[in-house]
């Protein structure tokens, strides 16, 4: 008989990656264990049960509700996702006393930039965040939140009893790279606890699409902000030696209009924010996809989605994005430098250099990221005993 795996997440207020990856995980799971989930919206409207949770860090609503199906569905396994805030951390107590083993999977390193009530500590004497872009080091308060003191302090009160819930529950914590499991282990989160485990990404891959190494433009598909370094990414374009090519910068966020109305370069394109479809199918046609992150990602969706259409990605050599390609990967960059950038970018004329980056792109993701190897991963951590 099959395993029953209740997965349980909250849906953030704009759909975003991690929404993506809630949906992936659903379906493939589902190819081997009875699947059921509960997912939370932050998008509706605040309820007074919000405003308790806000307060005490208990949902007594969300509780109500994963407790139904827990009786109704009856899970071997809950698989817990994004809990902020919608779905309130009381939800783990709630399992504990049910007595079913709880699984946890950390996205990205966030939670950790809630940890503290005052900046100098957030930073940890960095100029910016690497975890979440945060550089408000003039102020004395960790202002996490730039709008609203009163929700950033709610929301260190959940990131500080988060941490609390890792190191003192009962539970198998997965992350996507072995990057993010040495973080929480400085955290001095327990080593037996954390398990390494990427993201299963599917995407409708025709056999007759093939790489376009003549492809006449290159992509950057994500925020628009100044941590994820756009800026310092459309200058070091300028100064390529890629005229006869089109950058296409995908995507909102807080800069677009200042980049847009600024950068008005003819091969410069500001498309703005595109449904998943097209940008995948930009993505697929494109000489190469781009990114100049000054953050710390979990497991790098554009790059991992380039690599299975045999793209190659310019990438700066950082946090666990090295994990997904080949150790002698030449397209690669050292951070904030930008003249080794420039040299990147610069080998997009080289055609055999690019065919031949595509086949290895290609095989080592799909080996990486194969669905039996992902099983057999899964199976492994689900068969550790708990104490």
């Amino acid at each position: 008989m099959m395993k029953k795996i209740l997965l349980v997440n909250t849906k953030y207020r704009e759909f975003g990656g991690e929404d993506s990856n809630f949906s992936q995980e659903i379906a493939f799971l589902s190819s081997k264990y009875v699947v059921d989930f509960v997912e939370y919206d932050n998008s509706e409207k605040i309820k007074p049960a919000d405003i308790f949770s806000f307060i005490f860090n208990i949902n007594p609503s969300s509780n109500k509700i994963l407790v139904s199906k827990i009786k109704e569905f009856n899970p071997d396994i809950i698989y817990v996702h994004n809990t902020w805030y919608k779905a309130g951390l009381g939800i783990f107590s709630t399992i504990r006393k049910q007595n079913i083993p709880i699984l946890l999977k950390i996205h990205n390193f966030r939670f950790d930039c809630t940890n503290s009530y005052f900046s100098k500590k957030h930073l940890k004497n960095e100029e910016f965040c690497h975890k979440c872009g945060f550089d408000g080091k003039n102020n004395i308060i960790n202002k996490y939140f730039s709008e609203s003191v009163i929700k950033s302090l709610i929301v260190i009160r959940y990131g500080k009893k988060y941490i609390k819930i890792l190191k003192n529950f009962k539970l198998k914590i997965i992350v996507m790279t072995e990057f993010q499991k040495n973080y929480l282990l400085n955290l001095g989160i327990e080593p037996k606890k954390i398990h390494v485990l990427e993201n299963p990404i599917f995407i409708d891959k025709e056999e007759k699409s093939t790489y376009n190494p003549k492809s006449n433009y290159v992509i950057y598909a994500g925020r628009i902000s100044k941590e994820k370094g756009v800026e310092d990414l459309i200058r070091t374009w300028k100064n390529s030696e890629n005229n006869h090519l089109t950058l296409k910068i995908v995507g909102t966020g807080e800069q677009f209009s200042y980049l847009k109305n600024k950068y008005q370069i003819k091969n410069i394109e500001f498309l703005g924010q595109l449904p998943n479809n097209d940008v995948l199918e930009l993505i697929k046609n494109s000489r190469s996809v781009v990114t100049a992150t000054k953050m710390y990602e979990g497991q790098p969706r554009l790059l991992c989605e380039a690599s299975i259409y045999g793209v190659p990605a310019i990438y700066p050599s950082f946090g666990g994005m090295v994990e997904f390609y080949d150790n002698d990967y030449e397209f690669k960059f050292e951070q904030y430098d930008y003249i080794d950038l420039q040299k990147k970018f610069n080998l997009l004329s080289d055609k055999e250099k690019l065919i031949q980056t595509s086949k290895n792109v290609s095989s080592f993701i799909q080996t990486k990221l194969s669905n039996t190897a992902l099983h057999d991963k899964f199976k492994r951590i689900d068969l550790i005993e708990y104490d």
